[in-house]
């Protein structure tokens, strides 16, 4: 483990009787960073969190923090605080006691209570009226804004979210989700975040773990989770992408080669970097995302292209997106700046264009 790891996840497995929750899980995180889980319902991710937080033991493995196995440490001596989806405010405490509580479990001296719990007010931009109410008398963002204070009173090593912005409406999440990108600068605490959302995870992350089936199956900075997907599942995951069935005809030290009877191609030729370790001649896709392919015109010169119809359009404010399908039934969307003039409507027969360095092939897992 390095000087600058906070936490050491290795191989950690957790069964449920017959059931395996998570799979040999291993994830080193680095001090100060913002690491997101993200995966569908029953991935595994928030199991994780509990095995962190000490709330349950793993079945087998290690997880160390700041250098220490925590193996049969309780979760009250591990250098973590905790914010969960529910919030789990006192509803008899007013703010300032709720915020104050973990000092008071440390027995700590009223007057310097009362001075960290207006330190962290502060920080969470609450007003010092608010500290004399009740949460039942503030809004939903206040009360979060209430739940991360009182998790960061304490000044713990790791601080481990589970969901806590997923039942806020739209607008007020935008603006938590900001705040917590600032708590995160400004404190310099490491973040261990579970979210479904994943344009949050986008947004608030350093790095992702995608995880599926108890398993993590690709961990990287955002834009590599993006656009150098592992594989099939992590590219569709990830937001909207396009995964255009190609064969491959020849993996080079340099060059990988393919072929489609759909796309026209001038060479047909990539680079090996954009390709996924694992290709291997045979069946792979050809994954490209929305927002980078073009609708041609006469002056495109773009080097790669393919045919569709357009079968539904969708307005989205600042972007137009266009679902397609091509000759051969292949699903296609292509997603456009918005305009007031739309560059293509229902029905319409248009040509998809893309530049090289645009789009990566993965090996087809189905063959």
């Amino acid at each position: 483990m390095g000087q600058d790891t906070i936490l050491d996840i290795v191989d950690v497995k957790k069964s449920y009787g017959a059931s395996q929750a998570l799979r040999g899980v291993s994830l080193r995180v680095e001090r100060g960073e913002f690491v997101a889980l993200v995966g569908p319902s029953g991935c595994g991710k928030t199991t994780l969190l509990k095995q962190i937080a000490g709330f349950e033991e793993p079945t087998s493995g290690q997880i160390a923090i700041d250098g220490r196995d925590m193996t049969g440490v309780a979760p009250a001596e591990r250098p973590t605080s905790m914010v969960f989806q529910k919030l789990a405010l006192f509803p008899h405490m007013t703010v300032a006691e709720n915020i104050g509580f973990p000092l008071k479990l440390r027995s700590r001296a009223a007057t310097e209570i009362a001075a960290k719990v207006r330190e962290m007010a502060d920080l969470m931009h609450l007003k010092p009226e608010y500290l004399n109410r009740f949460p039942r008398q503030l809004s939903g963002g206040e009360q979060q804004r209430v739940a991360l204070a009182r998790s960061m009173i304490s000044a713990p090593k790791l601080l481990l979210l589970d969901e806590p912005l997923s039942a806020l409406d739209v607008k007020l999440k935008k603006v938590l989700q900001a705040e917590l990108k600032r708590l995160h600068r400004s404190v310099g605490v490491t973040f261990v975040h579970v979210t479904h959302d994943l344009e949050e995870a986008m947004m608030l992350a350093d790095r992702i773990c995608v995880m599926r089936g108890g398993e993590a199956l690709q961990v990287g900075r955002p834009n590599d989770i993006y656009y150098r997907p592992a594989d099939e599942f992590v590219a569709g995951f990830i937001g909207d992408t396009n995964l255009l069935p190609v064969e491959v005809t020849e993996v080079g030290g340099e060059i990988v080669r393919y072929r489609s009877a759909e796309i026209t191609d001038t060479d047909g030729a990539l680079p090996r970097a954009l390709a996924a370790a694992d290709i291997a001649p045979g069946p792979a896709k050809l994954m490209v995302r929305p927002e980078l392919l073009e609708i041609s015109r006469e002056s495109c010169t773009f080097p790669s292209m393919i045919e569709v119809e357009i079968t539904e359009t969708f307005g989205k404010g600042g972007a137009i997106q266009f679902r397609a399908r091509t000759a051969a039934g292949t699903p296609v969307v292509v997603e456009v700046p918005g305009t007031s003039h739309w560059p293509a409507k229902l029905g319409d027969k248009i040509r998809l264009a893309w530049r090289k360095q645009d789009i990566y092939l993965l090996q087809d897992r189905a063959r």
